[in-house]
């Protein structure tokens, strides 16, 4: 019976041991089966039909939200007082993305075009497409600052056309046609004889070319390869670097496209991607942990740099010539039009440009632009890309429309591209990468957990065995039998 016992407890602490290092294995084969999964699901491919559906028709619903500075005393600016400015909005849009022509090389990359489509949205809105503001006109203020050193009888004919076109120096029109462009005979004389001076050739609006277009040829990454270049841009309308700029680390296309990034980041990676809009290659840097309905991201933001001029940091020498720190001067790509690309409010931006202006507040919350990333997979969660526009106002002799305009860096608009994971695909995500894993840690554990206590409880049994063994045998002997044995 006893050697019954100690078999049995032999046999639990070979289950015991067994069960601890099961789940010891688990925990670095559980590792590796999550690394490997989330490897395979990240890979651009057709064959991947949830991820490739993901990235090909972007389900999440992306929103521009977009808040015109409206100008309150055009007159006076025109006399060289300071500028007042209110803020109207925000004009909700819902963006669709969808890419489209979608070829895969032997080289492991995709070219593809990438849709996008506007469409208002009056009940996220505060006010309607027919809201009427006033906003300084591209049109003249920005060709003034352009031919500023043309001859003086250029700049009075150039005026004179102005008024022939009866363009002023301050557009007051609805908000569809800022948007999304208005009839204008000076942009239809300017096309047709001057060709390729402007950036539209049919109507002129602020985000005219936004609408029904695409952001260029994209030849990206697979990560068929190399996981760690997936999503990475190889070249975009053919070219692997630009011309806009003055440096070759200002012209180089580095990073993704700007919607999702190679999976297993670290608190010291970082966000690089490529902006066509901006026309340069942007880099955002960490900044904390956070979660998002029980998943974990990491929240990245704009360094301080990012808009830096040349003087406050170096390596945007090249993008300059350059004005206050805090805005990117995007002339070279907008037909050297005077056009500055900042902050909202001018946030992060030098005080200076704050105090040209009236009526702007800049704080982190509203108008700092910030991507949460879910570390593991590279996926963006939530999403705020908040940029403003900005165009560089001055008096130009000869023509007249500029009056006594004093130097400064008008604010026009600024919006934010917003979206983030909800519903069934945010389900998903946490059953996947929250729930499972969950679970996996739990058996890890749980086996470990169970193998030690099976240990003991055999080690406790099977030395209780051991020394029963020891113990000396007691005499069974009754009363009557020991005194026949042993008389007194």
């Amino acid at each position: 019976m006893k050697l019954d016992k100690a078999k049995i407890a032999i046999g639990f602490m070979v289950a015991g041991a067994l069960t601890v290092i099961s789940g010891v294995a688990l925990i670095f084969v559980g590792a590796s089966i999550m690394k490997e999964q989330v490897t395979k699901n990240t890979v651009i491919d057709p064959k991947n039909e949830m991820s490739y559906t993901m990235w090909k028709d972007v389900p999440v619903p992306f929103y521009m939200s977009v808040y015109f500075w409206n100008v309150l005393n055009p007159k006076e600016i025109l006399k060289g007082e300071k500028p007042m400015v209110e803020q109207r909005g925000p004009y909700v849009y819902r963006k669709r993305i969808q890419k489209f022509n979608i070829t895969f090389h032997p080289n492991d990359t995709v070219t593809y075009r990438e849709q996008r489509t506007y469409f208002f949205e009056p009940t996220m809105s505060v006010g309607n497409e027919s809201d009427v503001v006033t906003i300084p006109n591209m049109l003249v203020l920005g060709a003034a600052v352009m031919m500023e050193k043309l001859p003086w009888a250029v700049k009075l004919m150039i005026s004179a056309t102005f008024k022939t076109f009866k363009e002023g120096t301050f557009l007051t029109k609805p908000v569809e046609e800022l948007m999304w462009g208005y009839d204008s005979q000076l942009v239809d004389f300017l096309n047709k004889y001057l060709p390729g001076q402007l950036p539209s050739t049919g109507k002129f609006g602020l985000f005219a070319d936004f609408n029904n277009s695409d952001t260029g040829l994209f030849t990206i990454h697979t990560g068929q390869d190399d996981i760690k270049n997936v999503h990475k841009v190889d070249s975009w309308n053919g070219l692997t670097k630009l011309s806009n700029w003055k440096s070759p680390q200002c012209n180089m296309i580095n990073g993704t496209a700007g919607q999702m990034w190679p999976p297993f980041m670290t608190k010291e990676s970082t966000l690089p991607f490529y902006s066509p809009d901006a026309c340069r290659s942007m880099e955002l840097v960490y900044q904390r942990p956070g979660e998002l309905k029980g998943i974990p991201l990491y929240r990245y933001v704009a360094p301080k740099t990012l808009f830096a001029n040349g003087t406050d940091y170096a390596p945007n020498e090249g993008f300059c010539p350059c004005r206050q720190s805090g805005l990117l001067n995007v002339s070279s790509c907008r037909h050297n039009s005077p056009v500055f690309i900042s902050h909202p409010h001018f946030y992060n931006a030098d005080p200076v440009l704050l105090d040209t202006v009236h009526g702007l507040s800049p704080n982190e919350d509203d108008h700092g632009l910030f991507i949460d990333i879910h570390p593991l997979t590279g996926v963006p969660l939530n999403v705020s890309i908040r940029l403003q526009l900005n165009l560089f106002m001055k008096t130009v002799s000869g023509i007249t429309e500029t009056g006594k305009i004093a130097d400064v860096v008008m604010p026009m608009i600024w919006f934010e591209e917003s979206g983030y994971i909800d519903g069934p695909i945010l389900d998903t995500f946490h059953t996947n990468l929250v729930v499972l894993p969950m679970i996996m840690e739990v058996m890890q554990y749980g086996f470990i957990a169970l193998g030690i206590l099976t240990l003991i409880i055999a080690v406790l049994v099977h030395h209780r065995v051991k020394a029963s063994d020891k113990e000396p045998v007691k005499s069974s002997l009754d009363h009557e039998t020991k005194k026949k044995m042993y008389p007194e």
